[in-house]
Protein backbone atom coordinates (compact mmCIF):
# COMPACT_ATOMS: atom_id res chain seq x y z
CA UNK A 1 0.00 0.00 0.00
CA UNK A 2 2.97 1.98 0.76
CA UNK A 3 4.44 2.16 -2.17
CA UNK A 4 1.07 3.01 -3.97
CA UNK A 5 1.01 6.05 -2.58
CA UNK A 6 4.32 6.73 -3.28
CA UNK A 7 3.93 6.16 -7.06
CA UNK A 8 0.76 8.05 -6.89
CA UNK A 9 2.48 10.88 -5.45
CA UNK A 10 5.45 11.03 -7.90
CA UNK A 11 2.73 10.95 -10.90
CA UNK A 12 1.33 13.78 -8.97
CA UNK A 13 4.90 15.31 -8.51
CA UNK A 14 5.48 15.09 -12.30
CA UNK A 15 1.96 16.12 -13.43
CA UNK A 16 2.62 19.65 -11.16
CA UNK A 17 5.80 20.50 -12.47
CA UNK A 18 5.11 19.89 -16.04
CA UNK A 19 2.03 22.32 -15.20
CA UNK A 20 4.26 24.30 -13.57
CA UNK A 21 7.03 24.86 -16.54
CA UNK A 22 4.29 25.68 -18.30
CA UNK A 23 2.94 28.07 -16.38
CA UNK A 24 6.65 29.82 -15.58
CA UNK A 25 8.47 28.42 -18.99
CA UNK A 26 6.04 29.10 -21.70
CA UNK A 27 3.26 30.74 -21.01
CA UNK A 28 4.09 33.19 -23.56
CA UNK A 29 5.24 30.63 -26.42
CA UNK A 30 2.79 27.84 -28.16
CA UNK A 31 4.19 24.58 -27.88
CA UNK A 32 4.80 24.55 -30.93
CA UNK A 33 7.28 27.07 -30.92
CA UNK A 34 9.23 25.70 -28.09
CA UNK A 35 12.18 24.10 -30.12
CA UNK A 36 12.12 27.61 -32.63
CA UNK A 37 12.96 29.66 -29.36
CA UNK A 38 16.26 28.39 -28.04
CA UNK A 39 18.74 30.81 -28.54
CA UNK A 40 21.54 32.49 -26.89
CA UNK A 41 20.82 36.24 -27.36
CA UNK A 42 22.37 38.17 -25.10
CA UNK A 43 21.81 41.93 -26.27
CA UNK A 44 21.61 44.69 -24.40
CA UNK A 45 17.27 45.19 -24.20
CA UNK A 46 17.40 41.13 -22.79
CA UNK A 47 19.52 42.06 -19.95
CA UNK A 48 17.73 45.28 -19.12
CA UNK A 49 14.65 43.51 -18.93
CA UNK A 50 15.56 41.27 -15.66
CA UNK A 51 14.98 42.00 -11.93
CA UNK A 52 18.31 41.03 -9.76
CA UNK A 53 17.45 43.69 -6.94
CA UNK A 54 15.58 41.91 -3.94
CA UNK A 55 12.34 43.15 -3.07
CA UNK A 56 12.27 45.80 -6.43
CA UNK A 57 8.96 43.77 -8.38
CA UNK A 58 7.46 42.92 -4.80
CA UNK A 59 7.40 46.51 -3.84
CA UNK A 60 6.26 48.11 -7.46
CA UNK A 61 3.42 45.34 -7.47
CA UNK A 62 2.14 46.41 -3.71
CA UNK A 63 3.23 50.41 -3.85
CA UNK A 64 3.82 51.74 -6.83
CA UNK A 65 2.05 50.25 -10.01
CA UNK A 66 -0.53 52.23 -11.42
CA UNK A 67 -2.68 48.55 -12.25
CA UNK A 68 -5.48 46.61 -10.99
CA UNK A 69 -5.59 45.20 -7.77
CA UNK A 70 -6.35 42.16 -9.25
CA UNK A 71 -3.01 41.77 -11.58
CA UNK A 72 -0.90 43.58 -8.35
CA UNK A 73 -2.42 40.46 -6.12
CA UNK A 74 -2.07 37.91 -9.12
CA UNK A 75 1.89 38.66 -9.29
CA UNK A 76 2.88 38.60 -5.92
CA UNK A 77 0.54 35.53 -4.42
CA UNK A 78 0.71 33.46 -7.70
CA UNK A 79 4.46 33.29 -7.66
CA UNK A 80 3.22 31.83 -3.79
CA UNK A 81 0.28 29.54 -4.36
CA UNK A 82 2.20 28.44 -7.68
CA UNK A 83 4.74 26.74 -5.40
CA UNK A 84 3.10 25.77 -2.27
CA UNK A 85 2.03 21.66 -3.73
CA UNK A 86 6.26 21.40 -4.28
CA UNK A 87 6.47 22.16 -0.56
CA UNK A 88 3.12 19.67 0.63
CA UNK A 89 4.25 16.64 -1.84
CA UNK A 90 7.88 16.47 -1.21
CA UNK A 91 7.55 15.43 2.39
CA UNK A 92 5.25 12.64 1.58
CA UNK A 93 7.63 11.33 -1.01
CA UNK A 94 10.51 11.13 1.11
CA UNK A 95 11.54 11.47 4.54
CA UNK A 96 14.15 13.74 3.67
CA UNK A 97 11.99 16.28 2.57
CA UNK A 98 10.64 16.50 6.31
CA UNK A 99 12.54 19.04 7.37
CA UNK A 100 12.17 22.58 7.19
CA UNK A 101 15.62 23.93 5.73
CA UNK A 102 15.01 20.71 2.82
CA UNK A 103 12.40 22.33 1.80
CA UNK A 104 13.69 25.58 1.61
CA UNK A 105 16.24 24.37 -0.14
CA UNK A 106 14.36 22.06 -2.43
CA UNK A 107 12.02 25.18 -3.46
CA UNK A 108 15.00 27.38 -4.12
CA UNK A 109 17.01 25.22 -5.89
CA UNK A 110 13.43 24.68 -8.32
CA UNK A 111 12.77 28.29 -8.44
CA UNK A 112 16.39 29.25 -9.80
CA UNK A 113 16.29 26.54 -12.42
CA UNK A 114 13.17 27.88 -13.61
CA UNK A 115 14.73 31.75 -13.43
CA UNK A 116 17.59 30.85 -14.92
CA UNK A 117 15.99 28.83 -17.68
CA UNK A 118 13.96 31.76 -18.36
CA UNK A 119 17.33 34.38 -18.46
CA UNK A 120 19.14 32.06 -20.71
CA UNK A 121 16.79 31.01 -22.79
CA UNK A 122 14.45 34.08 -22.98
CA UNK A 123 11.05 32.07 -22.22
CA UNK A 124 10.63 35.41 -19.52
CA UNK A 125 12.51 37.28 -17.31
CA UNK A 126 14.86 36.57 -14.26
CA UNK A 127 13.27 38.23 -11.62
CA UNK A 128 14.84 37.38 -7.95
CA UNK A 129 11.98 38.65 -6.09
CA UNK A 130 10.24 35.24 -8.09
CA UNK A 131 12.97 33.20 -6.22
CA UNK A 132 11.64 35.25 -2.97
CA UNK A 133 7.94 34.35 -2.76
CA UNK A 134 8.58 31.20 -4.63
CA UNK A 135 10.20 29.99 -1.84
CA UNK A 136 7.84 31.46 0.66
CA UNK A 137 5.57 29.29 -1.08
CA UNK A 138 7.19 26.24 -0.95
CA UNK A 139 7.63 26.80 3.33
CA UNK A 140 4.23 27.58 3.10
CA UNK A 141 2.99 24.45 1.41
CA UNK A 142 4.87 22.36 3.93
CA UNK A 143 3.70 23.91 7.19
CA UNK A 144 0.42 21.63 6.92
CA UNK A 145 2.15 18.45 5.93
CA UNK A 146 4.52 19.38 8.94
CA UNK A 147 1.50 20.07 11.82
CA UNK A 148 0.11 16.54 10.61
CA UNK A 149 3.50 14.97 10.96
CA UNK A 150 3.55 16.19 14.53
CA UNK A 151 -0.05 15.72 15.25
CA UNK A 152 0.35 11.77 14.15
CA UNK A 153 3.58 11.94 16.23
CA UNK A 154 1.57 13.09 19.34
CA UNK A 155 -1.20 10.85 18.75
CA UNK A 156 1.37 7.65 18.61
CA UNK A 157 2.85 8.87 21.90
CA UNK A 158 -0.21 9.07 23.46
CA UNK A 159 -1.81 5.75 22.34
CA UNK A 160 2.02 3.93 22.85
CA UNK A 161 1.81 4.92 26.64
Amino acid sequence: MKIIFKMTMFLILLLYLAILSKLILFKYIPLSEIVNHFNFTYDEYHWRSNNFVPFKTIYFYLFLADINLNIRIENVAGNIIGFMPFGFILPLLAKKFQKLGAITVATFSLSLTFELLQLVFEFGSFDVDDLILNTIGGILGYLPIKLAFLFIQSKNKENAS
